[in-house]
């Protein structure tokens, strides 16, 4: 049989391409005309949904009440001249602002921002790409968002927060590898910003994220601390879970601080400074001296010779303030045998039952600015190293309530003893400084990108086996500087003690000679330490205060007090 051609309605398109065209004109033009009673509809639809969405989130002892204000409006309305119309127009009106369009907000990044995403991805390929890898996350000319699956941008088109993906194979658990990866990120996101790197080994992800600057008009004050807390400075807020209200002018708001918890029951008792020349060393000494002096007793040995403690010499609680090196080693000798006197004195306070005395819970700071330019001048004079004497109080001063800070510089840090690097388990980094150097100071390489300017007081802080944190030191100057402005220098003086001796009393250089008075335990027996501190010529020692002695009777000390610029 011959077959039968099919019909021209079905073989014909150019009909049905006609037709399609009429329903699609027919389609828009009802649209355009029925935009309206769509829009009302949808917003009438959207108001029921919402009042029903409100009317199941009342309460039931509530919605008798509601019924009621609803009935009273409602009579309201009905009652009132053109009360009707004027709730239709009102319903009408609410209904077609509830319906409209809403414009949905741009997704993914724009044509520079997808440039700047692309050329970031070309300049991971040669790290992250893998020879053997049957489908590589990273190709030359690939797909980046499959590697890229968050990411921010700010006003200037620049990324604030990036967050990639890297394959399995890649070693993350190496630091030569990782520093690579950080630095084409740092180069290629640009330059003259701090990043910060979290490294996610579990789910293969790295997390760029661009660090705010640290505040700079944090001056110093009194912060709302516990006794045996002294605040360093203050971070980011994500790396600590605590805040401090501080001060501005006539402004308060909180700020994340970096606390540092000193004591028996500190795992990082002692502190080692380090940094460049100007970098704020000696600002946060003297901050952490103002502090310690709320609960506690300073001794301060100015290394340096500056001057620049002059202004805590004299005051209540600083016990002296030497420059030289005859200075600091009576000083630093007194500082020793105090430690041992302590000591004593809590192991037979233990053995008897009783509480310690209150005259070795009260803390003693030894603050040491530049402590191996006087080693040098020590060893010039014959005489012996004052870090030898800071062996005692740093190897028992946690049992003791002895605190000691060492801050130097790095062209001078090869000199510090061994007692020193061994017992000083919190390290602070000031200034500029390369990621190897804080790594060979605080034992662990910082998670952000070093900045071309530093301010001072800036670096980074890091207690015991505790993560690299971001610091930003309390702007505390000295209030003698001529330099000093005028409101850091009132915030300093107010947190000064009052003088125990007038200034224009006691004249610079001239030691006060003191004497130790004991009184002898009923037993009759020799107290003991009393050949080591019954020296009529010790130079050294904190001023007159009454203590309780090893086996509790009554001890009057006294000791000798330089001012500052006595020696050097």
């Amino acid at each position: 049989m011959a077959r039968r051609p099919l019909p021209r309605i079905l073989t014909d398109r150019a009909p049905l391409t006609r037709g399609r065209e009429l329903a699609r004109t027919a389609a828009d033009g009802a649209g355009d005309i029925f935009h309206p009673l769509i829009t009302l509809s949808r917003g009438l639809r959207r108001l029921a949904v919402s009042g029903g969405q409100r009317w199941r989130a009342t309460p039931q002892d509530r919605r008798a009440p509601m019924c009621f204000l609803i009935g009273a409006c409602v009579l309201v309305v009905a009652l009132a001249p053109y009360g009707p119309l004027l709730g239709l127009l009102a319903v009408m009106g609410a209904a077609a602002w509830a319906g409209r369009d809403h414009v949905p907000a741009p997704t993914g990044p724009d044509e520079a921002e997808a440039t700047r995403l692309r050329v970031l991805y070309e300049a991971l390929v040669p790290y992250f790409a893998g020879d053997g890898d049957p489908e590589p996350l990273y190709t030359y000319g690939g797909d980046w968002t499959a590697a890229f699956d968050a990411y921010e941008f700010d006003d200037d088109g620049r990324i604030v927060r990036l967050r990639l993906l890297y394959p399995a194979y890649f070693t993350d658990g190496e630091a030569a590898a990782r520093a690579r990866i950080e630095q084409v990120l740092h180069a290629k996101s640009g330059r003259g910003r701090e990043y910060r790197f979290d490294w996610d080994e579990e789910a293969n992800t790295l997390t760029l994220t661009v660090l705010e600057a640290l505040p700079t008009d944090i001056a110093a004050q009194r912060f709302v601390t516990a006794p045996g807390e002294t605040v360093l400075g203050f971070t980011d807020p994500e790396s600590v879970q605590r805040t401090l209200p501080v001060t501005d002018g006539e402004t308060a708001r909180d700020e994340p601080p970096v606390v540092w918890r000193t004591g028996p029951r500190s795992t990082a008792p002692h502190l080692l400074i380090l940094g460049q020349p100007g970098s704020g060393t000696t600002t946060l000494l003297r901050s952490l001296a103002l502090q310690a002096l709320q609960h506690g007793d300073v001794l301060i040995i100015d290394g340096g010779g500056t001057g620049e403690f002059g202004a805590l010499a004299g005051r209540g609680g600083v016990l002296g303030v030497e420059s030289g090196p005859s200075g600091a080693l009576a000083t630093l000798a007194w500082a020793a045998q105090e430690t041992e006197r302590r000591l004593l004195t809590a192991n037979r306070a233990r053995q008897a039952g009783e509480p310690a005395p209150d005259d070795i819970r009260r803390p003693l700071w030894i603050l040491a600015d530049r402590p191996t330019a006087l080693a040098h001048l020590a060893a010039a004079e014959g005489r012996d190293d004052p870090q030898r004497l800071l062996q005692v109080p740093l190897r028992h001063g946690r049992a003791a309530q002895v605190t000691v800070v060492v801050a130097e510089q790095f062209d001078s840090s090869d000199l510090l003893s061994e007692p020193v690097r061994a017992h000083t388990r919190a390290r602070v980094v000031l200034g500029p400084a390369t990621p190897d150097e804080v790594r060979a100071v605080l034992g662990a390489a910082p998670h952000t990108t070093p900045t071309p300017v530093v301010p001072p007081g800036r670096g980074y802080a890091r207690l015991g086996a505790g993560p690299v944190l971001r610091l930003q030191v309390p702007a505390t100057p000295d209030p003698y500087d001529e330099a000093t402005g005028e409101a850091h220098r009132r915030a300093v003086l107010a947190l000064l003690p009052e003088r125990t001796v007038p200034a224009g009393e006691q004249p610079a250089g001239r030691p006060v000679r003191m004497t130790k008075t004991f009184t002898e335990p009923a037993t009759g027996e020799e107290a003991p330490g009393r050949a080591a501190v019954d020296e009529p010529t010790q130079e050294a020692g904190p001023p007159s205060a009454s203590a309780t002695g090893p086996t509790g009777g009554a001890i009057t000390v006294h000791g000798t007090v330089r001012a500052a610029g006595a020696e050097g």
